[in-house]
């Protein structure tokens, strides 16, 4: 007993010897988890190889805390869910509570009943804690909230244990004492605080947002991370703003950032209300400042102590959450910016922030230019740019409203430069139905991809047509508006029920209602 305990100790200290701030692959870090755990679940299975009975039953449930942690840490919640029946049934034998249901509910229910008065009472609560790290792990909210009054009496008797953080350090130094990879209580609080912010999620996706804001304004005063707390003020805001009361909606996301200056879901929301109120220089400042935010290092904060192997993330899994964490990447906000600064008399501003949108579009270091891209954190960064010969027209548009036609000439070149070559003869419209039938989704991918070409070119000269109006020079401007006018009469519409000449070699097909 004492050799498993000592070795119990050995495990504990080696991992907490590992800074969990040191930079380390993702990779390392998983192949050190996976060590761990193999090596608490052979000391688990020599403990398990006798009986269970109240000399080492403290023992035995550390090492099943211990080897828990490490596979929760690893998303491993099959092999938890196992630990923890393994654990149920061994207890129950020993107090001779034996159930004959297979529900865990149930049987998690008879072990604390069995365990209430005795000595390891709080050890069994810690494995509830785990119990519960899976439910929300695996979005069971409906097993959570089933429990959720043998939740409020683990977090009630492990509050009042609150010196036991002090008592664990003072019986730590003691070597036949069995040590925890982490603080239970940590432990709890952190579950607490993500179980309010996954049902607000979930809550205000139903609709049920007034249901959740009082939880959620409560779950603010909680001990935790300031990212966990400006994500309730985040969430409140959002059900306030489903509620119709912007305002108040704004004073949360504020709170939010204030909370934590990287919130960036709070300023995306914030300019989100200021669009909806038709507020259009409050949304461009907020824009502004969300652009900023987005471009400053990804900056996460230290683990709070006593729960290092196990960060929020893995327990803020909800679609619904994600949904409302997720915002526009670096880029897009730009794009954004720079068009809504050209469309609201702000046009010197707009241009240069397409200026600076075509100079990091063509940066090697942007990463996530075209894509999706995920942080370390829960929140999404998302990319919806329009395509580059779109960006490149928006651009030249807004230099031409700037007074500046040399430079949207230089702009517009470039888009009939790399698309002049690639343009068809002609271009053949058909019906919505008669395109299903007529083309396979590559082909007619390839056909959309040519409209779009021949119409922007078309645009680009019609650009360079205002350019050359614009400085007097009719003679040109009458060539690039003829260039234009004759790209766009290369379209044909293939009606219904008419016959068509037969189209020759070089001619796409391609269907739609609208050219422009």
């Amino acid at each position: 007993l004492v050799s498993w305990t000592q070795e119990n100790n050995k495990l504990v200290h080696n991992c907490k010897q590992q800074d969990p701030q040191d930079v380390f692959s993702q990779e390392h870090k998983q192949s050190s988890l996976r060590q761990r755990s193999s090596e608490f679940d052979k000391l688990l299975r020599q403990i398990q190889g006798i009986p269970l009975d109240r000399h080492h039953v403290e023992l035995e449930l550390s090492v099943v805390f211990n080897a828990c942690v490490c596979l929760t840490a690893q998303s491993q919640h099959e092999q938890v869910e196992l630990i923890l029946k393994q654990a149920r049934e061994r207890v129950l034998q020993m107090t001779g509570c034996l159930s004959g249901s297979s529900d865990s509910l149930v049987l998690w229910r008879a072990v604390l009943k069995s365990v209430r008065s005795t000595a390891f009472h709080h050890h069994v609560l810690y494995l509830l804690s785990l119990q519960w790290a899976v439910w929300l792990t695996c979005c069971q909210l409906n097993a959570i909230q089933d429990f959720h009054l043998e939740i409020s009496v683990l977090l009630e008797t492990l509050k009042e244990k609150g010196g036991d953080d002090c008592r664990m350090e003072a019986k730590g130094k003691f070597p036949n004492v069995p040590k925890l990879l982490i603080s239970p209580i940590r432990l709890a609080e952190l579950l607490q605080i993500c179980t309010v912010i996954t049902q607000g999620a979930e809550k205000l996706h139903e609709g049920l947002g007034s249901e959740a804001l009082s939880d959620l304004q409560a779950a603010s005063l909680l001990p935790a991370p300031r990212d966990l707390i400006a994500y309730t003020h985040l969430l409140s805001g959002s059900c306030l703003a489903h509620m119709n009361r912007p305002q108040m909606a704004l004073q949360c996301y504020r709170k939010a950032v204030e909370t934590d200056s990287g919130c960036v879901c709070a300023l995306h929301q914030s300019a989100l209300v200021y669009r909806q109120l038709k507020n259009s220089q409050a949304e461009i400042q907020a824009l502004r400042i969300l652009h900023s935010t987005l471009l400053l290092p990804s900056s996460t904060e230290p683990f709070e102590a006593g729960t290092c192997l196990l960060s929020p993330s893995l327990f803020l899994r909800s679609q619904s959450l994600s949904s409302l964490l997720s915002v526009p990447s670096a880029l897009t906000v730009l794009h954004s910016l720079a068009l809504k600064c050209v469309l609201h008399g702000r046009v010197p501003e707009g241009v240069e922030h397409y200026l600076d949108l075509m100079a990091a579009l063509h940066s090697e270091d942007q990463p996530g230019v075209r894509g999706n891209s995920t942080d370390t954190q829960v929140l999404t960064k998302v990319s919806s740019l329009p395509k580059l010969p779109s960006l490149y027209l928006e651009a030249g548009a807004a230099l031409l409203m700037a007074q500046r036609p040399a430079d949207c000439m230089v702009v517009c070149n470039e888009v009939i430069g790399t698309m002049q070559e690639l343009l068809p003869e002609k271009l053949v419209l058909q019906e919505p139905e008669e395109r299903s039938l007529s083309r396979t989704g590559d082909v007619r991918e390839e056909g959309e991809d040519r409209l779009e070409m021949l119409i922007c070119t078309a645009a680009a000269y019609l650009l360079q047509g205002h350019c050359y109006a614009n400085t007097k020079d009719w003679k040109q401007a009458v060539t690039h508006y003829t260039r234009c006018v004759g790209l766009l009469v290369k379209v044909h519409y293939k009606n219904t029920g008419f016959q068509t000449q037969t189209p020759s070699p070089d001619t796409d097909v391609q269907w739609g209602t609208n050219v422009c």
